[in-house]
């Protein structure tokens, strides 16, 4: 069962498809399709709730070639964007679990084992990349998600305004960060574009100091991460977080664009495009298209967060972060798996990842999209390593409580110790499910 709800405040409903309703009650409505003299076929809905408005036209694009594969399917889908947590645990707390919803993965995997199928045997779990199938995974080993996309995060940069700025290559340590802010601003180029009015922006600029710490530690990024929860861990122990963790921070704020508590994540994306600042945090691959929109000609560049002194710990991060759960009481489940083995499986699904949905493929032997920043990475993890997506220890009921308590201390109603000393009880009482 779920213990910990998680308020969201606002929200945004997008409807999609045929009928916007999402319980599963829907099973098979007793209509019936005749092609060609072929069986009569009962109609099956699939209810589908989920929470990546930036994908409603790559999922109506599947639903709708499914329906040459599977002319009685029908699939409704159901977008909900900023109350969506909130509605999710209200709808399985009535009863009326959708077919397929939306979770991260991670922790969460677990959170809502009961509530999942078990895909492990599946053919769209065999076809998962081991990274994926891993953030995919109870604590059990059982694969009980299916990835929206394969993801980076990273700092994203303007190769343009750098080079404007004399800054030869990407900055690797925090000395290297601060003459490059120097450079730009000599320039008069802002440094840094910000997302901070959003809560989750915060955790993927945090797990790179994350997992800095462990590997200062000696130890796993999710080995620190569950001392936290279990309140063995102090964040002062750990230089990178204390110290440098905060001070990147406020060399954002002090360097960045203006009212960053108002800045949201399509305003940072605006800013950003259009020159407005050489460096964009908390975000990935997933916003390209939305920049190439705004500025076709914008050559972006990735890197990793300039975590510390030592160079090498400034690498990106690579994953799944989110999941599609299939309810294993639906009265489709059936159905609704043989639909994502197609879409995991198939030529189509294979080239939809990348030249639809335009992401990087969660799966084995897909090509990559069209896109600079995943051939990119492509490029680096020739020659260097990925971070552990460590947001995935952590359930996003500590996540969204992190980022408020870190739009409190830049907005001066907190200080760094008071923050500190919130976010380790956050973590003890959100961080898991237990």
């Amino acid at each position: 069962m779920l213990k910990k709800m998680m308020a969201l405040s606002g929200s945004l409903l997008l409807t999609v498809g045929l009928l916007s309703g999402c319980g599963s009650s829907g099973g098979t409505d007793g209509s019936k399709e005749n092609a060609g003299g072929k069986e009569d076929l009962k109609t099956v809905t699939i209810n589908m709730f989920t929470a990546s408005p930036e994908y409603t036209d790559a999922f109506n694009a599947y639903i709708e070639e499914y329906k040459k594969v599977k002319p009685n399917v029908k699939i409704n889908l159901e977008i909900m964007q900023a109350d969506y947590n909130t509605i999710l645990k209200s709808k399985i707390a009535s009863g009326s679990t959708p077919d397929v919803f939306q979770t991260t993965a991670g922790g969460d995997i677990d959170t809502y084992a009961d509530y999942s199928a078990d895909l492990t045997n599946e053919p769209l779990a065999s076809a998962m990349t081991d990274a994926v199938r891993a953030n995919m995974s109870s604590s059990d080993g059982k694969v009980l998600g299916l990835p929206v996309k394969g993801n980076l995060f990273t700092l994203i940069y303007n190769k343009d305004l750098l080079t404007k700025a004399g800054v030869t290559s990407p900055p690797k340590t925090i000395a290297e960060m601060q003459d490059a802010v120097n450079k730009l601003e000599a320039k008069g180029i802002t440094p840094f574009a910000n997302a901070y009015k959003e809560w989750w922006v915060w955790k993927h600029i945090f797990q790179h100091y994350v997992d800095a710490a462990a590997q200062d530690a000696g130890v796993e990024p999710k080995q620190l991460v569950s001392d936290f929860i279990a309140g063995k861990a102090k964040i002062k122990d750990y230089p990178v977080l204390y110290n440098n963790f905060f001070n990147f921070i406020d060399l954002t704020v002090k360097h960045g664009t203006d009212k960053p508590l108002e800045r949201d994540s399509n305003a940072e994306v605006s800013d950003f495009a259009s020159g407005k600042a050489a460096f964009m945090t908390g975000k990935g691959a997933w916003d390209e298209e939305a920049i190439k929109k705004i500025n076709p000609d914008l050559k972006i560049g990735i890197m990793g967060y300039p975590v510390s002194d030592k160079a090498d710990q400034s690498v990106i991060i690579t994953g799944a972060d989110q999941a599609l759960r299939i309810n294993k009481d639906s009265e489709v489940s059936k159905e609704t798996i043989e639909f994502f083995n197609w879409l995991y499986t198939s030529e189509y699904g294979k080239n939809w990842f990348s030249q639809v949905a335009k992401v990087i493929p969660p799966i084995k032997d897909a090509p990559l999209p069209d896109l600079e920043m995943p051939k990119e990475m492509e490029s680096i993890l020739k020659t260097s390593k990925s971070g552990d997506l460590s947001v995935n220890y952590s359930l996003d009921t500590f996540h969204q409580k992190f980022g408020e308590l870190m739009q409190a201390y830049i907005s001066g109603n907190m200080n760094k110790d008071q923050a500190v000393a919130e976010i380790e009880k956050a973590w003890v009482q959100l961080g898991s499910a237990q």
